[in-house]
């Protein structure tokens, strides 16, 4: 049975994780954000990591058996809420590497996983994920041209790929290669793994977004050679294994911004309670209350769509619909949430006294990574459809 509740025994780890944040990663952000130089950067962010370890909140939701806390998925999903408050907590937390060592673990090679697996769950070495590219749309990734040809005992790679993030200090690239050019669309791909420091791995820019330089990397493959065993999982799996990567870490996503819609919340209601304009309080005018109103119905709808989802996940279900659902409506919701924080701030709201304009930044972004809203739209749409051609309805009551 669903529950928005948060269960009693994973409460306090919850809280733990919270006062963590707000105790040790909030009056860091803005020099780890900030900071020019990459070593004082490397420094705090390293200082964090090792308070986590410390204090037991390392890479809770990774797997036990490859060095994780273990937390069940559900239970995880409900701290991974708190850890979407600030985007440093992801790292700082251990959290960030968890998609990348699933897959890892599940379709590498021995050779890889003994060499990247501990180090990635660790925090000694960073993954980074290449799928998108600038030449087509990445929304239909069937459309994708970089290639790599089995030459022998080694994959040549040649392409150009785009938001590849952190590539920059990533050991690794997981690259989406075309490699099977006369097979069906979507059993023409593979995934390869790429050490960065592989001659030909070339790192052209760290494309700005909004305005920010945030890791997402434009790497150019100029005859990339890589070991055949470099291939991750079977050929013509590219497909299977993103999804495997995509789907659950959509539910994180939607879970993170769920905790960024109530910092953004909560930052919204005190500037309404303290800050006075005619003579009261600006939570005293109408247009304020509905800001209230609108912003707390949209986060309890939006969170109880992405737990929906969550558990279907956690009972062995792909849940397409859901996952769609949320992704398109959880990230409308983040946007219209840090808008109407920010207009409660007035000026203020757009300047980098607080969190808030880097987070809408983050926001308006939500909307196209990880599959843009009107592909969700599209492909959930459809799915619904079909089940009213086959004979059947969508009935809510029963999903």
């Amino acid at each position: 049975m669903l529950s928005l509740s948060i269960p009693e025994h994973i409460e306090p780890l919850r809280q733990k994780v919270l006062e963590f944040i707000e105790q040790e990663v909030y009056p860091v952000e803005k020099d780890l954000l900030e900071d020019k130089v990459a070593s004082r950067r490397g420094d705090i962010l390293r200082n964090l990591m090792d308070k986590a370890k410390s204090e037991g909140l390392w890479a809770l939701g990774h797997p036990e058996e490859i060095g994780g806390g273990g937390l069940p998925f559900m239970d995880y999903v409900f701290v991974n809420e708190v850890v979407g408050r600030s985007e440093i907590a992801m790292v700082a937390l251990g959290t960030h590497s968890l998609q990348d060592s699933i897959m890892l673990h599940r379709y590498a090679s021995d050779e890889w996983r003994d060499k990247y697996l501990a180090p990635l769950v660790a925090g000694e070495v960073f993954p980074s994920f290449g799928m998108t590219e600038p030449e087509v749309a990445s929304s239909d990734p069937t459309q994708l041209q970089t290639s790599a040809e089995l030459v022998g005992d080694e994959w040549v790679i040649n392409g150009r790929k785009w938001f590849t993030s952190g590539a920059g200090n990533a050991a690794y690239t997981t690259a989406m290669v075309r490699t099977e050019p006369d097979a069906p669309d979507h059993s023409a791909f593979s995934m390869i793994v790429v050490p960065t420091d592989t001659p030909g791995y070339n790192i052209i820019r760290d494309v700005k977004v909004m305005g920010q330089a945030d890791g997402h990397y434009e790497v150019v493959y100029d005859n990339v050679h890589v070991p055949k065993e470099n291939l991750l999982g079977p050929r013509g799996q590219g497909f299977k294994i993103a999804q495997d990567r995509l789907g659950p870490g959509r539910i994180f996503h939607c879970m993170r911004w769920l905790g960024q819609a109530q910092r953004a919340f909560d930052l919204m209601c005190d500037r309404a309670n303290n800050r006075k304009a005619f003579g009261k309080n600006l939570g005293e005018h109408q247009q304020i209350q509905k800001f209230v109103f609108d912003t707390a119905t949209e986060i309890q709808a939006s969170r109880l769509l992405t737990l929906h989802a969550a558990q279907r996940i956690d009972q062995g279900d792909e849940a397409r619909i859901e996952i769609g659902l949320i992704k398109v409506f959880g990230a409308s919701m983040l946007h219209n949430a840090i808008d109407r924080a920010i207009q409660v701030h007035g000026a203020l709201g757009v300047t980098e006294d607080t969190p808030l304009e880097r987070m809408y930044r983050h926001a308006r972004f939500a909307r196209i990574y990880d599959g843009a809203d009107e592909v969700h739209v599209m492909n959930t749409a459809r799915r619904i459809l079909r089940v009213y051609q086959d004979g059947d309805t969508f009935d809510f009551g029963l999903r």
